[in-house]
């Protein structure tokens, strides 16, 4: 199945555990793992049981395997530095990659919503590129910037989603933010300590 069951009775639950945003943060969860070519179906399985689907889930090696092309694509998305930019690559997405607009109930196991895959059991790879791709472009025009980012610590790989109207992130955690910090303030302190040529220490704002 490619769709997350119903089961809640509160008339809000599926709005807000399955939102875009959330279908966005998914999006960026399953890229970032399938960035390591040695992510298995089990892998790939962890993060969507993270993100609300629920067993079985039918997964394999070819699945995977397309579902790593499908991200690379997305990636492009995330290293997008403009809006502009951002929005070209979903439309390209979009036209290449994705079905018309449907509507579908899945037989009457969620709410009525808005599908860009071909049909409900469509394949691992074309369901998370559609899904994808709707949901980023929804952020793109709720917010006008781009969706996300790729973390900008030195090392870190990793894609996040930004949202809000705020200073825009920089780092897809607080771990890489602080390591960053930490990094720019020893490089600061060595700087300053620099030895002199008569041994001493140079400051370096004077001559």
């Amino acid at each position: 199945m490619r769709y997350i069951p119903w089961v809640s009775s509160r008339p809000d639950d599926w709005s807000t555990r399955y939102s875009v945003l959330a279908t966005a943060r998914r999006t960026a969860a399953l890229v970032n793992v399938l960035a390591d070519e040695r992510s298995t179906p089990g892998d790939v399985a962890g993060v969507l049981r993270a993100h609300g689907e629920t067993d079985p889930l039918d997964l394999h090696t070819d699945d995977v395997a397309a579902m790593r092309s499908a991200a690379a694509l997305l990636r492009r998305v995330f290293a997008a530095e403009h809006v502009d930019e951002a929005a070209a690559v979903l439309n390209g997405l979009l036209r290449e990659g994705t079905g018309p607009l449907r509507l579908t109930a899945h037989g009457g196991g969620t709410p009525w919503h808005p599908h860009l895959d071909p049909h409900d059991d469509a394949p691992w790879a074309e369901w998370f590129l559609a899904s994808s791709c709707m949901a980023l472009a929804v952020l793109v025009w709720d917010h006008q910037r781009p969706p996300g980012r790729i973390c900008a610590s030195s090392g870190c790989p990793d894609v996040f989603v930004t949202r809000g109207s705020g200073p825009e992130r920089r780092y897809c955690s607080r771990r890489c933010a602080t390591r960053e910090r930490v990094a720019a303030h020893r490089r600061a302190r060595a700087v300053q300590t620099v030895p002199a040529d008569d041994g001493g220490v140079r400051n370096p704002y004077r001559p």
